[in-house]
C-alpha cells in the first residue's frame, strides 16, 4: 500500500530549508521506469532531468536492477569498506577491459566518498601532494562541489557564499569564449611566464569540458589541446571533471576523447554506477598515484552495490560502439527540438554538445517560466547557467524515441504558451 504524503504536513514541516530540486517539482514521486516518472497520484512525468546526469541508463533498469536483487537474496557483501570483494574485482576487470584498454588510458582507479564533490577533493589533493605546490587554476562558470576545497574552485556566487569562510589557494582563469576577442590560453601562457603576473605556479588545471552548471559552455577542440600541453608545460597535472559531462552524456563514454588529450586525473560519478547508486570515482595516472594508504578515505570509499550495476552497465553499453552512435543519433532529434525552441524566442542561442544540451533564452524568469509550464504538462525539466537562463535537457540516454519528441513537444509547446502570454500581457 502506497503512503499518501503531504508536502506542507512533512517535508515543508521537517526538513531542512537546503532542499532545492523539491521546491520546483513539488510532487510527491513513488515510481519510475525508464525516461518516467510517476507520483503519488498516478500521474506521469517524462524525466528530462535524469537525476542530473545521475541516471544516463535511465531509472531501474532491468538487468541492474536483476544483478543487484540477485546480490542481495544471496547474501552479498553490502558493505567492505575498501576490502578486497569479488564485485569490486568485477568492477575493475570490466572497467579495464571496456573502458580503459579500448582508449589506451593506463590510469589507477581509486573509490573515494561517494560524492562527485569527494571525488574532485582527492583530485586536489593528489594534484598538490604530487607536485608540492598548493594554488590550482580553475575557470569562470565552473562548478566542482560546494564542500570546501571543491567549492573555492566553483565559480556561482552564490554557492560560494555558503562556504561561510574565505576560499582560497585557486586563480580563477577565463573559460573557452567566456569574454568576445580573449585569447584565454594565451592570456594564461603569458601570465605563467611573467615572474610578476602574480599568478603562483599551478599544481593542476581544473576544468569541465562541458560546464553543466555553468550554463552548457562548451569547450573547443583546439582550446583544450592548448591547455593540455600548456599544464604540461607549466609541470602542472590536468584534472577533468567528467562527473556531469561523462559516462556517454556528451558521445563519448569521456568527454574528452573528441580532443585526442590524456588527462592526468579524470573525476567520475553520478551515472558511474549505472543506477542511480553513489559512487565517487578517481582516475590517475600510475605517476601521481602518491597518496598514502588511507591518506584520503572515507567509511564508504566503494558502493558494494553501485559496484555491481555499473560493471552490468559497462558491459551491456560499452562493450562496442554501438550505444555511442546511438547516444549522437538521439543528440540530433534533441537538437532539432531545441532549434524549434530557439526559434520561437528572440536572441535565443543552443548550448551544450550532445544529449547535454539546451536553450539560453536569456532571462532566468523566462527560464523558469517555461520549466514550469512544462512540469505543469508533465515534464521534469530544469534550468541552468550564471543566472539559470539556459533551460537545460539531461534526458536519459536510453530515452526510446517517441518519449523523447513526446517530452520535446510538451517543451516546445510550453515555450509558445508562454511567449503568446507575454505578448498578451504586453498588449
Amino acid at each position: 500500500m502506497t503512503t499518501q504524503h503531504s508536502s506542507e504536513s512533512v517535508f515543508t514541516r521537517r526538513e531542512s530549508q537546503a532542499r532545492s530540486y523539491c521546491r520546483t517539482f513539488d510532487k510527491v514521486f513513488a515510481s519510475a521506469q525508464g525516461s518516467e516518472m510517476v507520483d503519488s497520484e498516478g500521474h506521469r512525468y517524462i524525466d528530462f532531468l535524469a537525476g542530473c546526469s545521475s541516471l544516463n541508463y535511465g531509472h531501474n533498469d532491468p538487468d541492474m536492477k536483476a544483478a543487484l536483487v540477485e546480490h542481495l537474496c544471496n547474501d552479498g557483501i553490502a558493505h567492505g569498506l575498501d576490502l578486497q570483494t569479488s564485485t569490486k574485482a568485477d568492477f575493475i576487470q570490466a572497467f579495464e577491459t571496456h573502458i580503459l584498454r579500448p582508449r589506451q588510458l593506463d590510469h589507477r582507479l581509486m573509490f573515494t566518498g561517494p560524492t562527485g564533490a569527494n571525488a574532485v577533493e582527492a583530485a586536489l589533493k593528489i594534484a598538490r601532494k604530487a607536485t608540492g605546490r598548493t594554488n590550482v587554476v580553475a575557470f569562470t562558470n565552473a562548478f566542482h562541489g560546494v564542500t570546501v576545497g571543491a567549492l573555492a574552485a566553483t565559480g556561482n556566487a552564490y554557492h560560494r557564499g555558503g562556504g561561510g569562510m574565505p576560499l582560497g589557494n585557486v586563480t580563477r582563469m577565463p573559460f573557452d569564449g567566456y569574454a568576445a576577442g580573449v585569447d584565454s590560453v594565451g592570456l594564461l601562457r603569458q601570465m605563467l611566464g611573467d615572474a610578476s603576473s602574480g599568478l603562483d605556479a599551478p599544481a593542476a588545471f581544473l576544468l569541465e569540458t562541458v560546464q553543466g552548471e555553468g550554463g552548457l559552455n562548451v569547450s573547443s577542440k583546439s582550446w583544450l589541446v592548448d591547455i593540455a600541453a600548456l599544464a604540461k608545460k607549466a609541470g602542472a597535472l590536468l584534472i577533468v571533471d567528467d562527473i556531469q559531462a561523462g559516462c556517454g552524456r556528451t558521445g563519448g563514454f569521456f568527454s574528452f576523447e573528441r580532443a585526442g588529450i590524456t588527462p592526468d586525473i579524470v573525476t567520475l560519478a553520478k551515472s558511474i554506477s549505472g543506477f542511480g547508486l553513489p559512487m565517487g570515482l578517481v582516475l590517475v595516472r600510475p605517476e601521481h598515484d602518491v597518496l598514502g594508504p588511507a591518506e584520503h578515505n572515507g567509511t564508504f570509499r566503494g558502493n558494494t552495490h553501485a559496484f555491481i550495476t555499473a560493471r552490468i552497465a559497462i558491459e551491456k553499453f560499452w562493450r562496442d560502439d554501438r550505444f555511442e552512435l546511438d547516444i549522437r543519433r538521439r543528440a540530433q532529434i534533441v537538437e532539432r527540438g531545441l532549434e524549434t525552441v530557439a526559434e520561437m524566442v528572440p536572441g535565443a542561442r543552443l548550448k551544450g554538445r550532445g544529449m547535454m544540451r539546451g536553450v539560453d533564452v536569456g532571462s532566468s524568469k523566462l527560464a523558469a517560466t517555461i520549466c514550469r509550464h512544462a512540469f505543469q504538462e508533465g515534464l521534469i525539466i530544469e534550468t541552468s547557467g550564471p543566472n539559470d537562463e539556459v533551460v537545460k535537457v539531461l534526458a536519459p540516454l536510453t530515452t526510446p524515441d517517441k518519449v523523447l519528441e513526446a517530452g520535446l513537444a510538451i517543451l516546445i509547446d510550453a515555450t509558445q504558451n508562454v511567449i503568446t502570454e507575454n505578448l498578451l500581457a504586453a498588449e
